[in-house]
């Protein structure tokens, strides 16, 4: 997963999470559209729409739980790596991202500038990214051996 996918799951992750409760719970009633009786059931079906009320139900629902499942495996990846934030201000700014707070509103709960939240931000996700390096640019694609000595 790219940084930035990260970074977008990490600002959507709060509303996600409600997505995917609020879904499940009406997925779990039953739609007054299934069963049609008395002149309904009888009349035309406008051209285009299934006739069958049920199949249409149907039909909607696999696209629910198609939609759940892809919020969930995105949740599913940030929740599988935040045992990787180990900093006690990056561990804060993660949660207050979590609960779907804005920069400015963390950054005035911490006492710190909203550029620097967003510093922190970028850190965390090189943190949860599959080849994060820990918060920095590590030495990856620098080669030592073509560099002159300094002496």
């Amino acid at each position: 997963m790219t940084k930035n996918e990260i970074a977008n799951i990490l600002k959507d992750y709060h509303w996600m999470l409600n997505s995917i409760k609020v879904m499940r719970e009406s997925l779990n009633e039953v739609s007054s559209k299934v069963a049609q009786y008395g002149i309904e059931a009888s009349m035309p079906h406008a051209k285009g729409n299934p006739g069958d009320p049920v199949f249409a139900d149907v039909v909607r629902r696999s696209k629910y739980w198609k939609k759940i499942e892809a919020y969930e495996k995105k949740v599913q990846y940030i929740q599988d790596r935040v045992h990787l934030i180990t900093d006690d201000r990056e561990s804060e700014v993660l949660f207050w991202l979590l609960e779907g707070k804005s920069y400015r509103w963390i950054a005035q709960h911490m006492g710190l500038s909203k550029t620097n939240i967003q510093r922190i931000r970028d850190s965390i996700v090189d943190q949860l990214s599959e080849n994060g390096t820990k918060g920095t640019n590590g030495t990856k694609g620098t080669n030592f051996s073509k560099q002159k000595p300094a002496c």
